[in-house]
């Protein structure tokens, strides 16, 4: 019996939608300088620039966390990374991305992939972080479970403190035109 009880939650853990690691958020300490070729692109796309309204986090349950899943490795499968010199002869260009982009560039794709399925933009916020000493961006999505990432670089869904990054600023929920500095993690 004692064999069947463990085998059974053994079993249960695999089974069970659960993001590793989730449950921290991401503290703000104040505003932020935005990136600077985003205000061009969000003149051009307002509507993935566009945070307010909308609920704050999203409740995870194991369809939401399989939306995630999915869109992360449905967008890295489909974009071939490609720096923004090499494919539109500029060093810093934000935009959705066709067939070749940078790290903005998967981020913005899987938030216009997200808000296509019903995800609120509130909980849908682009951040900037350091990694090896260059600059990336990633998609954060803020959920019951904590604040996760959307990556290009992995397939993992992960728990935004458990990422080697440097996170240093994120877009304002209650204003997609306006950043905040990312102070620390706090538990849920």
């Amino acid at each position: 019996m004692k064999r069947f009880i463990a085998l059974t939650a053994i079993l249960l853990s695999i089974a069970a939608p659960r993001v590793a690691d989730a449950g921290t958020i991401m503290k703000t300490t104040g505003k932020a300088f935005a990136p600077p070729a985003f205000h061009t692109f969000c003149s051009r796309e307002p509507r993935l620039c566009r945070t307010g309204g909308g609920r704050g986090t999203v409740t995870l349950g194991a369809e939401k966390v399989s939306e995630l899943r999915q869109v992360n490795s449905a967008v890295n499968a489909r974009i071939k990374e490609r720096s923004d010199r090499a494919n539109v002869g500029r060093t810093d260009d934000w935009r959705v991305p066709t067939a070749y982009g940078d790290c903005e560039d998967f981020a913005i794709m899987k938030k216009s992939e997200l808000l296509k399925r019903g995800w609120p933009a509130s909980a849908l916020l682009l951040t900037v972080a350091r990694y090896h000493g260059d600059g990336h961006t990633v998609l954060t999505v803020r959920t019951s479970e904590g604040d996760l990432v959307l990556d290009n670089l992995t397939n993992s869904v992960r728990d935004w403190s458990s990422t080697p990054y440097d996170y240093f600023a994120r877009q304002s929920q209650s204003n997609g035109s306006r950043w905040e500095r990312i102070g620390g993690a706090q538990r849920i």
